[in-house]
């Protein structure tokens, strides 16, 4: 068939190519529903296009569970040096990429480099492309990833990824549309069918349309499905016989595997690639479509699909499986229902996953053999719940990682390893504190110390004391957290346990740290040492999170900038989503004191929208977003607050509590509500003054002093509060100017003279803090005073409605008419977060509907503002 109205995008991607060749490389990510003919339309270009190039060509495989790197395997076949050799050896996933650059950037030619249908790639694959994308722009290179738009639900992770390239200058967007009635004309030919019938009936989209007309005289199909079967049901039976065994291989199939598994068999795909059910691939054969693959799957019966799998599992074995097959044999031993050989492949495929940073998929492993080892003995099967509870805490799915540990713990138990069992227990705690569930946490802690007490001093005693330092030093009770960290460096050194030293290090700085004492930045400075030493990628996030927090939470916002932006990097290098997420928030909160709310409100909603976080990182995501929308006078805000309460209620702790309560009390002053600024002020004001944190206790204090609270605030309490409470305008606001904290500067100058409430009122303006700024407004014309400037008019302000970057993308798509949906998919946004934007521009423009809110848009000429902004972006 021909390749129709695809003119304009193999134009956008040429421009994209000529500019790679100049050195400036570029990304495209070329996307559009299943049976779109992304790979048409990228096979037409690298035809047209790649004479003169070096292509290369990788591609991701809907299998149950994908193999790690899988595209780069592919690419590392095509090419010559020692990338293949890397990947079957136990290379750093780190060392993997930057061969994979060094060659990139090394090429005597220009580069096409293709991954294909990435929503189906695993966790190292997304890191290999951030990895490439981030540094390909001085290259000669032009990045070319196809991905289906249907397939990406609000919790999809390729999001995650598209939502990191959306910043990048390099990237251009090709999505492809559907045929119009006129393209399926032309493809109908002389057929005596009517075009707007089919058209009507398939939507447009190309795969549809060709498999009908595929088989055409007899009749148009219901579905795609019949027509996938009615075309195979030509095939003689050794055809038929190749085509089901390649479709459990998968959709693509390398002549290597293809000669593994089907042997003199393979003689049959020579007539379903005559046919049309199949064609030739680089390096093998491929389905035309995924969703050819997929009707064949669904019309074979239970029996024959074990059937199938069972030989194409016991032909790779015997052929001698190398390490990228290892994902391959578990997709067929659980097909085949050869629960050994699920536990054998499945082990060895998630610590391959592991060890490249793909701990999602590593994690979907431990699973699949988790879901076999049921027969296995208590010893046996304790090892793989603690594998998999360390995957899966990870990537932040704690509810598993808890119930996982809980299981081994029980299984210790059942085969009488008291020691295993403490260990167990001791580790339980932490999944369990980083899922707000303090007390649970509490009882697993002291019940390992208990156990492990009553045996002699082990290296598994030490960790548990550790553990037991972290919970106290979580809860602020520095002199504990201190102390428990001082005996497991003690015990640990005696059985040379650098991890646990590393790791009570960490504690013992952080609990000294987070209380404004410098002495203990030595004790962190020294875990980050030993863990890298030790290759603990974990602990050296959590040292980057510890850092970034605890200067975060001494309002020493610049040190805490510094350590969060490293230990991001760090993270998404490692994939270590726990530490990564809660960094975030982190940032989302740095970023909201420095004045920085729109970038304060993107992290916030990011981590706030993933499908699965620990609570303590929702909690903090929560506060940024609920302050923000609070102090911009957004919509939303106490839908936040109150979820984040809720959630730092199951810790009671200050940590979470503080936060919470703060913001909250702020919230209800903002609303002239003074009555609840004193019971938010009040609800934890006892437990700072106990912890004698000095920013919390000085917070607390403020609000109870503004709302007309009795207060005799403490004299160690953080000293800009303390200045405002005492009426010192001046002094706060000087204060708060060196930390870095604009609007609290203008807070504290509100208090003050004329000249002071007029630079308050620039600031909040600039801001965009509307109800400070109306409040201070208010104030100031109860005072007398009368030359109060009227704020920013339309005529001088870059957006007269006070619209962030982001809300101007939404008004212009709202001026376009599209849908939320059709606005999540061009802006990478989950629906949840288009609604808040939707709502936060109706309520700025004054607007009752989208249809107003356009016309708005129009009449004041924000539209020209809106493309200039987005293109900006």
């Amino acid at each position: 068939m021909d390749l129709l109205e695809r003119e304009d995008d193999l134009q956008l991607l040429a421009g994209a190519l000529d500019d790679a060749v100049a050195g400036r490389g570029r990304i495209a990510l070329v996307s559009g529903e299943a049976g779109i003919g992304k790979t048409s339309f990228v096979d037409r270009f690298l035809a047209t296009r790649g004479r003169g190039m070096q292509v290369l060509k990788g591609n991701c495989d809907a299998l149950f569970t994908p193999a790690p790197l899988g595209p780069l395997y592919d690419i590392a076949r095509q090419s010559e040096g020692r990338l293949l050799s890397q990947l079957e050896s136990d290379t750093s996933h780190g060392t993997v990429f930057a061969t994979m650059l060094d060659q990139l950037r090394g090429s005597t030619k220009p580069v096409l480099l293709v991954i294909e249908d990435i929503h189906w790639a695993d966790e190292a694959t997304f890191d290999l492309i951030v990895f490439l994308s981030r540094r390909i722009a001085q290259a000669k290179v032009l990045f070319i990833l196809t991905y289906r738009d249907d397939e990406l639900g609000t919790r999809h992770p390729l999001r995650v990824l598209l939502g990191d390239l959306a910043i990048l200058r390099t990237v251009v967007r090709i999505e492809l549309p559907r045929l119009t009635v006129e393209a399926v004309r032309t493809l109908i030919a002389d057929r005596p069918i009517d075009p707007a019938s089919l058209h009507g009936q398939t939507s447009g989209n190309p795969f549809f349309v060709t498999e009908v007309l595929a088989n055409a005289g007899r009749g148009i199909p219901k579905t795609v499905r019949d027509a996938v079967l009615a075309r195979a049901a030509r095939l003689g039976p050794a055809g038929r016989h190749a085509l089901e065994a390649a479709a459990v291989i998968g959709g693509r199939i390398e002549h290597g595997v293809m000669d593994k598994i089907l042997g003199a068999e393979a003689e049959g795909l020579a007539e379903c690639m005559k046919l049309g059910m199949l064609e030739a691939a680089e390096n093998g054969v491929a389905f035309r479509h995924a969703l050819v693959r997929d009707a064949i799957l669904s019309d074979l019966d239970s029996r024959r699909l074990r059937e199938l799998n069972r030989i194409a599992l016991d032909r790779l074995r015997s052929a001698g499986a190398g390490r990228g097959d290892l994902a391959l044999l578990a997709h067929f031993a659980e097909g085949a229902g050869d629960g050994d050989a699920v536990i054998r492949f499945g082990a060895a495929a998630a610590r391959a996953a592991a060890s490249v940073g793909a701990h999602r998929v590593a994690a979907a492993q431990y699973r699949r053999v988790l879901a076999s080892a049921e027969a296995l003995p208590p010893a046996d099967r304790a090892p793989l719940f603690e594998a998999y509870a360390e995957e899966s805490a990870i990537v932040d799915d704690l509810a598993e990682a808890s119930r996982a540990l809980g299981e081994a713990v029980e299984l210790w138990r059942q085969a009488g390893n008291r020691l295993k069992e403490g260990e167990a227990l001791a580790a339980l705690a932490w999944p369990l504190v980083r899922s707000g569930r303090n007390a649970a946490a509490e009882e697993a802690g002291r019940r390992a110390i208990e156990l492990l007490e009553s045996l002699a001093p082990t290296r598994q005693l030490a960790g548990a004391y550790r553990i037991q330092a972290h919970l106290r030093m979580l809860d602020r009770d520095r002199q504990v957290a201190v102390r428990f960290g001082r005996k497991a460096i003690e015990l640990a050194t005696r059985f040379q346990d650098d991890a646990t030293i590393a790791a009570a290090e960490l504690v013992v700085g952080s609990a000294m740290l987070v209380t404004g004492d410098e002495e203990g930045r030595p004790h962190l400075d020294r875990s980050l040492v030993l863990a890298r030493q030790a290759n603990l990628d974990s602990l050296v996030g959590l040292a980057y999170l510890n850092l970034g927090s605890s200067y975060g939470e001494q309002y020493q916002f610049a040190e805490a900038e510094k350590h969060l932006a490293e230990g991001l990097d760090y993270t998404g290098d490692c994939d270590l989503d726990h530490a990564g997420h809660y960094m975030r928030a982190w940032l989302a909160l740095t970023r909201l004191y420095q004045g920085r709310w729109s970038e304060a409100s993107d992290h916030a909603s990011a981590v706030v929208e993933l499908p699965r976080v620990a609570a303590v990182s929702r909690i903090m995501a929560l506060v940024a977003l609920g302050r923000v929308r609070v102090r911009r006078g957004d919509p939303g805000a106490a839908a936040a607050l109150d979820e984040a309460l809720d959630l730092a209620l199951q810790t009671d702790t200050l940590q979470r509590l503080a936060p919470v309560r703060a913001a909250r009390a702020e919230a209800a002053w903002l609303a002239g509500e003074r009555e609840r600024v004193v019971v938010e002020a009040r609800a934890a004001y006892d437990l700072a003054i106990g912890h004698r944190h000095r920013w919390h206790a000085g917070e607390f204090s403020f609000w109870r002093w503004r709302a007309g609270d009795p207060i005799a605030a403490p004299k160690w309490s953080a000293a800009p509060f303390l200045f405002q409470i005492k009426g010192d305008w001046q002094r706060a606001a000087a204060a708060w100017q060196r930390l870095g904290c604009p609007y609290e500067r203008a807070r504290a100058l509100a208090d003050g003279d004329e000249e002071a409430q007029l630079t308050a009122l620039e600031i909040f303006d600039r801001l965009g803090a509307a109800p400070a700024s109306a409040a201070l407004r208010q104030q100031m014309r109860g005072e007398g005073l009368r030359c109060i400037p009227r704020g920013p008019r339309a005529s001088t302000r870059r957006n007269p409605f006070g619209l962030t970057a982001r809300e101007m993308q939404i008004l212009g798509c709202l001026a376009d008419g599209l849908s939320n949906g059709r606005i999540g998919t061009q802006l990478h946004i989950s629906p949840k977060t288009v609604d808040h934007h939707v709502s936060a521009v109706l309520a700025k423009i004054g607007a009752c509907t989208r249809g107003e809110a356009a016309r708005v848009a129009r009449e004041q000429n924000l539209l020209p503002q809106n493309r200039e902004v987005t293109a900006a972006k």
